[in-house]
């Protein structure tokens, strides 16, 4: 046991996919983490799909467990998909129910269970996802057993990664807690039934990004404990601006730049923007515009729109970047519009991490009022706020930035003063840092290696 209490000291991560350039909240918390003394250990369920990666990733220190691959359920038999993917993780397994043969039974019988809880009909066949999780999560409790340095589990996003992780608490006995973040909360098939219910009974604690997700989930499990609202942040050094450059373009004889930073999916509602841009082309106005985002299903409507709008020569498409290029991009921009809008399907953003760095960088931001984007964005103050699925309203909020250095300036400045204020991470990250120290100094194994906990955290 003395071996054991001198090395429990570990917060282990697990994720969906790791390092993905769209999901930046993730890795700016495990570095900040470790810039505030904790020890990380990251469970990735997948590589990463990109072949580029924010600069961010390369200073962090935790190691990174790649689980085995895992083939895709659709359209494949639960037998034959065991027949391929068993063999990957059975001496895990095998390890485990050595370990641990009581936790492990259980969890093996709860996971059979879900499969036929949280059928969409009594007469659908089981749900084989909770088999291909109960694998994935053997192989992280073995890792965890193993590695003998893990005090505590954190899933991010309320879907399969946390399932994931529920099941390796209970094969492992380490507890657990999880981030939720946006569609993972809002759309039902994410969480059939009761099973979000049951995660949130089960961990420890729970956080999520914004205050209108905190709101959501109290009102519709009001007997659940509470939910910890923490931003996710950013580093405010990095994303600084010139003096010169707040709520400037970098140069007068420049036409404005509108810059828009997203995946092109419905919920960021760039279509509209399109719609906006359109319109201020044909009322004469001058300007430039660049949407930066990976393809999620839209580019080719939004390529239509700009070539039926005949923005060909005003407005560009361009790929994911990485947080170099998007920053000399942010210090060219006069004004920063995401018209985000909650999906057909349930999905929304949060606080889009994209509007925090374009208000860290200075530049007025035009938005719209949904999910918890109006507890960073103050209309009239720190940025401008219309309607979603309103081009009229958005060209109109473009347009009269683009006539007004001065309110840009204004505006720019004051989005930067609220982000210094509330959204830097070295501020929101010690606030999630205190609840994993806090949780993990219940074990007798657990050393503590990090920042102390606030006593009236």
């Amino acid at each position: 046991m003395a071996d054991r209490v001198a090395t429990r000291h570990e917060i282990g991560f697990v994720v969906m996919g790791f390092p993905r350039i769209s999901e930046t909240f993730i890795s700016n918390e495990i570095l900040q983490l470790e810039a505030l003394g904790a020890r990380l250990r990251v469970f990735a369920i997948k590589r990463g799909d990109e072949d580029r990666q924010h600069e961010s990733v390369d200073r962090i220190r935790a190691p990174v467990e790649y689980l085995p691959r895992a083939t895709s359920l659709s359209g494949t038999g639960i037998f034959r998909w065991l027949r391929d993917n068993l063999p990957r993780f059975r001496h895990a397994h095998g390890r485990m129910l050595r370990a641990r043969p009581a936790a492990y039974l259980a969890t093996l019988g709860s996971a059979l269970a879900m499969c036929l809880r949280y059928r969409k009909s009594r007469l659908d066949p089981p749900r084989k996802v909770f088999i291909k999780e109960f694998l994935q999560a053997g192989f992280i409790a073995d890792q965890v057993l193993r590695a003998r340095t893990i005090a505590h589990l954190h899933g991010h996003f309320c879907h399969g990664a946390t399932t994931i992780t529920w099941f390796a608490s209970r094969m492992s006995g380490v507890p657990f807690s999880f981030t939720a973040h946006a569609k993972d909360i809002y759309q039902a098939d994410q969480n059939p039934g009761d099973l979000l219910a049951r995660k949130l009974d089960a961990a420890r604690f729970v956080s999520t990004c914004t205050d209108a997700n905190r709101r959501h989930l109290a009102a519709r499990f009001p007997s659940a404990k509470p939910v910890h609202t923490i931003y996710h942040g950013l580093d405010t050094g990095y994303f600084a601006p010139a003096a010169a450059e707040v709520g400037a373009t970098s140069r007068e004889d420049d036409a404005p730049l509108v810059l828009a930073v997203g995946r092109f999916v419905e919920k960021k509602g760039l279509r509209y923007l399109i719609t906006a841009l359109t319109r201020l082309h044909a009322s004469g106005r001058r300007f430039r515009a660049v949407l930066v985002g990976e393809d999620g299903g839209e580019a080719a409507l939004l390529r239509r729109m700009i070539e039926d709008g005949g923005l060909a020569g005003n407005v560009a498409l361009q790929g994911p970047m990485d947080h170099r290029a998007l920053r000399a991009l942010y210090s060219q921009a006069a004004v920063f519009a995401l018209p985000c809008l909650v999906a057909a399907d349930g999905d929304r953003d949060g606080i889009p991490n994209v509007i925090a760095e374009a208000m860290a960088m200075g530049i007025p931001i035009v938005t719209t009022d949904v999910s918890g984007i109006p507890e960073l964005v103050r209309d009239g103050h720190n940025g401008v706020l219309v309607p979603e699925r309103d081009a009229a309203a958005l060209a109109q909020a473009l347009e009269t930035l683009l006539d007004d250095p001065a309110r840009r300036q204004a505006i720019g400045a004051a989005a930067r003063a609220t982000i210094c204020d509330c959204f830097d991470s070295s501020v929101t990250t010690r606030a999630l840092l205190q609840l994993f120290e806090r949780e993990m100094s219940r074990s007798p194994e657990y050393r503590c290696t990090s920042v102390p906990v606030a006593a009236d955290a």
